[in-house]
Order: structure tokens, then sequence, then C-alpha cells
């Protein structure tokens, strides 16, 4: 038996009930990077789905999109992970774009910053908290980002290295933070964000939405770490 040559890349997808975007996000997967379905308790057969486009299933029983996100983490073996939601709002097909700068060393974390392509496709309470997040991350950080946004590549050893402890919303925002704390580059760019396939579990209500501020909120009133192992190196978008 032969077997599959490693991954250049790991794409981690957190899923809950995903079987109407995932064909359509497998299948735009780049070739030879390998997608890692991170199954958080679906009951509508994605992992089946997921297994027969060919992915590699990983179930993480813990609610929450940090635990899916970071069980995936785990489950990487390739030296540069991305990161990508798997309800079809963002094309896989344009993480070259986003993996380019930590694949070349000009970043350390690179962040899709999500550009509608409809109005309906990020509702209008989601972009008001984003932008509010954003500002409070300027104010902790100094970075001079637009969005938080879930397609964001970077390698696996110095994620882990973060020691991200948050499992659920504010899993995405404790990486930006703690990863300028240790100084990485933090750059940020442009990808189209088209309507969802399916209902958002967390942006498609207020009581998500809020929640999901709230739990960003407790990440923002972390202390900096007093050491924290990363990329080392200085600068970012700031």
């Amino acid at each position: 038996m032969i077997e599959n040559p490693p991954s250049s890349v790991d794409v981690v997808l957190p899923c809950l009930d995903e079987a109407e975007a995932l064909p359509w996000v497998l299948e735009r997967i780049p070739p030879g990077w390998r997608a890692i379905v991170v199954d958080n308790g679906s009951r509508d057969g994605s992992p089946r789905i997921a297994r027969e486009s060919g992915a590699h299933v990983v179930h993480e029983p813990r609610r929450g999109f940090g635990a899916a996100c970071h069980a995936g983490l785990t489950a990487a073996t390739a030296d540069v992970v991305c990161f990508c939601d798997c309800d079809a709002s963002l094309d896989p097909g344009l993480l070259p774009t986003v993996a380019g700068p930590v694949l070349d060393g000009a970043a350390d974390l690179v962040l899709g910053r999500r550009r509608p392509t409809a109005r309906d496709a990020w509702p209008v309470h989601a972009r008001l908290a984003n932008l509010e997040l954003a500002r409070l991350v300027r104010r902790r950080t100094g970075l001079r980002l637009h969005d938080l946004g879930p397609m964001r590549a970077a390698r696996r050893e110095a994620l882990l290295d973060l020691g991200l402890t948050d499992r659920r919303s504010g899993y995405p925002l404790q990486m930006v933070v703690r990863a300028a704390d240790a100084r990485w580059r933090v750059t940020e760019t442009d990808v189209p964000y088209h309507p969802r396939t399916g209902r958002s579990k967390v942006t498609g209500t207020w009581r998500g939405t809020w929640q999901a501020v709230r739990d960003m909120r407790a990440v923002l009133a972390e202390r900096p770490a007093a050491a924290v192992a990363g990329a080392g190196v200085e600068g970012g978008a700031r």
C-alpha cells in the first residue's frame, strides 16, 4: 500500500450540520492540501459526507467553535495550517492567497478580510459587532485590522506555542491577541464573503452575536502573557 505524501498545508474546517455546503467546500480545497473536517456534533450526516469526499474527519464532542478549531489544529501535521468556515461563505480555493505570505516567510499570521458580495451575506448587527471588536483589538494590541475573519493561516507549531485556551467564540480573537503579544507579523488580505448555506449558529441571531461579543470581551480583558513563545519576529500590521 502506497501512503499519500504529507500535505504541504492542512485546512481545518470546523463543522456543525453543514451537509449541504460540504461538497462544494471540499471540492475547492487546493490540490495537495489536506482537509480536516472537525465534526462538532452534527446530526445531518456531515461526517459521512466529509469522509466520502476524501477529508480527514476528527470528532470533537465538546461544543464550541474554539473547541472544534483547536481539535483540528491538534490533528494537523503540516507545517502551515489554514482555518476556514465550512458553510460555503468563504471559498477555500482562495486559501493559497491567504497562506502565501506565511509559506514565503513574509508574515506569521494572515487573516482574510471579508468583503460581502451581497447585502445578506453579512447581517448588519454582525458587521457592527465586528467593527467594535476591531476597534477594541486596535486599542489592546495596536494592530490596525478591519476584520477578525475566520479564514486565516499560520504555522502549526507557532500556533500551538501560543497556548490558546478559549474554546468558544473567543478562539479566533485570542489567536490574534496572543500573536500580537508575541510580536508576530500580522496582516490581512481581502476575500469575498458570500451568503452562507444554511443558518448561522452565531451571527444569524442577535443573541448569538452578542454572546460571541461577550466571549471576545473576556479575551480582551486577559493580561498579556509574560512570555509567549511564537514566531519571534517583530513588526506586524500596526
